[in-house]
Parts: structure tokens; sequence; C-alpha cells
């Protein structure tokens, strides 16, 4: 296999986690007596442009399905945060109701409802038909397709070029990301700007977030491979914010190559921060499998030894972070009954590979579990606010990554 984007051969292993299902691919009960597809779960390490990325086996509509059950909208919390950035970009930009705002794989509408609530004119560009009718039902216009450049072009042959383009956690799922890219740029108006956020690959390497890594997140980013990226599409960035959402995650801003804005100190700042981990060091690649294995067994042994102490333990959120973890780690429902989650586009299926339940949250008031796992760690202040009568029984919340810990 060669480089994604600057097309060398990959010689270097960062990751194998195996073979797994899709990490977003849950099962109906009728499901659970047919074959379920696995794919490898393997990632590679560039050593030319330093890009993280999976390996090759399967096209990005076998993910991406028409029932696709992400939904943005569920977690408070990135309502809110895409409320503030809303108001905060609009207010740096000057966006008016003269402004075109383009949102790629705009989900459920969870960001451009700010939009339309401001009368600012947007469009949303999503491929899976669930999201895209539930951000419709919002008054948001949507594109249902993937993008890539011949997506741009016809957008530009339209006279649809936009003053602001948003991808928040994408440009970490498309298979072609050179495309993409040079989508973005013909997309863009010439004083025009890009926001994109994504996972930031050093947050991953840090606290062993391996089970960030699944299917659909075909590369895993740091600010010096994305700035590689951006300039052979032509295309500059200016700025970079350091978000906590995602266990980390950066937000670039990006312009033309021409563009007569300043590079800031923040891009600078992230570089210098990347370089002192050695992001572009083989050496610091290696010996990451071993610390994924020891989150692996540490689990294990929490959810052994809680069975052997009689105790009763729940998980909390079916995220596709979950699915990566439990199905590396092996655990099944005799381990783990069950996973609550507020998505009622979850509810009633199965995780994948795993196959325990997906029940809705009240369910917790009446089992009354010892412990409740959360597997979306990232959210965990939230669900351990939204569910804090647990403690009425004496339950307590746990959680895996980057070692089992309780709350």
């Amino acid at each position: 296999m060669n480089c994604r984007h600057c097309n060398a051969q990959l010689q270097h292993v960062f990751l194998d986690l195996d073979f797994a299902p899709p990490s977003n691919a849950y099962l109906a009960e009728a499901d659970l007596r047919a074959p379920e597809k696995y794919f490898p779960l393997k990632l590679f390490v560039c050593d030319q442009c330093w890009l993280v990325q999976t390996e090759d086996y399967v096209c990005a509509d076998e993910l991406f399905r028409s029932d696709y059950a992400y939904f943005s909208s569920v977690s408070q919390s990135w309502l809110e945060h895409a409320k503030q950035y809303v108001e905060s970009i609009t207010a740096l930009l000057d966006l008016d109701r003269n402004s075109s705002v383009i949102e790629i794989a705009s989900n459920d509408g969870y960001l451009l409802r700010n939009f339309v609530k401001a009368e600012i004119p947007c469009l949303g560009i999503e491929p899976t038909a669930s999201t895209a009718d539930a951000a419709e039902k919002l008054g948001v216009p949507v594109l249902r397709e993937f993008f890539g450049e011949a997506l741009a072009r016809r957008l530009v042959a339209e006279n649809r070029q936009a003053d602001l383009i948003i991808g928040n956690n994408v440009f970490a799922h498309v298979p072609f990301i050179n495309d993409f890219t040079a989508g973005l740029k013909a997309a863009l108006k010439p004083n025009g700007t890009i926001t994109l956020e994504f996972p930031h690959l050093m947050r991953l390497i840090e606290h062993t977030q391996f089970d960030t890594v699944y299917h659909e997140h075909f590369s895993y980013l740091s600010l010096n491979t994305v700035r590689r990226i951006f300039e052979r599409a032509g295309l500059r960035v200016w700025r970079v914010d350091e978000l906590s959402t995602h266990g980390g995650s950066l937000r670039v801003y990006g312009c033309h190559a021409n563009d007569l804005r300043a590079e800031e100190i923040s891009v600078s700042n992230v570089i210098g921060k990347e370089e002192r981990l050695g992001l572009t060091q083989l050496d610091t690649y290696r010996g990451f499998q071993a610390r994924a294995n020891e989150v692996k067994n540490g689990l294990l042994n929490f959810l052994l030894e809680q069975r052997r102490m009689g105790r009763k333990v729940a998980a909390y959120g079916a995220a596709a972070k979950g699915n990566t973890l439990l199905n590396y780690a092996g655990v099944k429902p005799d381990l783990l009954p069950y996973v609550c989650d507020a998505a009622s586009s979850k509810q009633g299926k199965f995780l994948p590979g795993s196959h325990i339940p997906v029940l809705h949250p009240d369910v917790l008031k009446d089992d009354r579990p010892d412990i409740v796992l959360i597997l979306p760690w990232n959210i965990a202040h939230e669900v351990t606010r939204q569910h804090a009568q647990i403690s009425e029984w004496g339950g307590r919340f746990a959680v895996a990554v980057p070692s089992v810990r309780i709350l």
C-alpha cells in the first residue's frame, strides 16, 4: 500500500487491532442470524509525510450507509460547542445575509441550524439519508452526496462558492484526502476561509486513545501533515485552535495560498509541540501497540474482577470508540450485558461484533448496576451530570481509557 497523500510506500505499522466490523454498523435482531462483515483495522505511518492512515480495504459507501446511526445532536455538549463556534466565526468573518456557508458532513443539522436561525445562507453536504432527513426538518438545505473535487467544480459552475467552508470531524473520514482538499480549494471564494476540526494525533499518542481508531477514520492527523496536504492543494493554514473535544482536537483555519492574512503564532506553537513529542520520528510510533494492549488487558481484568465480586456492570454510550475497545478486548454480553444510549436510532439494536444490546437509559434506574462504564470517555462529565441518580443506590461511574478509573 502507498500513502494516500504523498504516494510513498508504507512500511511501518503503528497499530494493529486485528479484524472488526465497522464501528457504526449497528445490528437489528434479525441481523444476528446472518454473517457479519469484518475488515482489518490496521494503521500505518508514512515516514515521508507522517500521515497515519488505515490499511486500504473498503469503500466509503460501505461505511456511511443510508441508515447511518451517528446523530451529532444527541450530545448536548456538542450542540453547545457548535453554537459557540457559529457565534465566534460569524463575528470573526463578519458573516451576514450576503454570505455563503457550506458545511461538509453536516450530519443532522447540529451546526447549520444556527446559521439558519441567524438567516445566513448555508448548504449542508451529507451523503447519509438518515441524518440528512433530520437536517432538512430543521430547515437546513442538504445536498446528499460525498464531497470531492468533482462536486466542488459543479458548485463553482452553479456560482455557489463559499465564504466559509466548515468540516467538523470529516477530514479524517475521507479515503481520498488529496481530492477532498482540492475540492475545498475549488469551492472557496478568493478571500474565503476554511475551518476543519479533527482529533489531534498528538493527543491520541499521549493518552493512548487507541479506541478512537475505527474504520470510518481513514486518517489520523497532525498539524504538520495537514499543512503539507493544504500546501499541495494551493491552500495555507493561518491559524489553529487547540480544543478539548474528542479527547483533544485541532481546529485549523485555512485560506488560499495567496491570501494576504498573516500566519498567526498559534501555528508555530502547535508545530513546536508536535516536534517535541517526536511526531516526525519513527521511534515515537514504536511501542504504541504494547500500550494499547495494556489498556485492553486492564479492561478485561476489571470486568472479570467485578463479576468475581458479584457486582453488576453496565455500559453507557453506544459510541464507535466503545465498539473498537470492546471488539479488540473480546468483551461479550457475559461480561457487559447491555449498554444504554440516548440516541433512539441505536436503541433496540446491538453493538457490531460484541452483539451487546443497546437499551434506553431508563433501564439504569430499574437494574441499579454497581458500575456504569462510560465508553465515550470524552463526554464523561456530561454523562455523570445527566445520570447522577445512580449514586442513590451506591452506583459509580468508570472509564477504561487511558486506564480503568472509577470516577
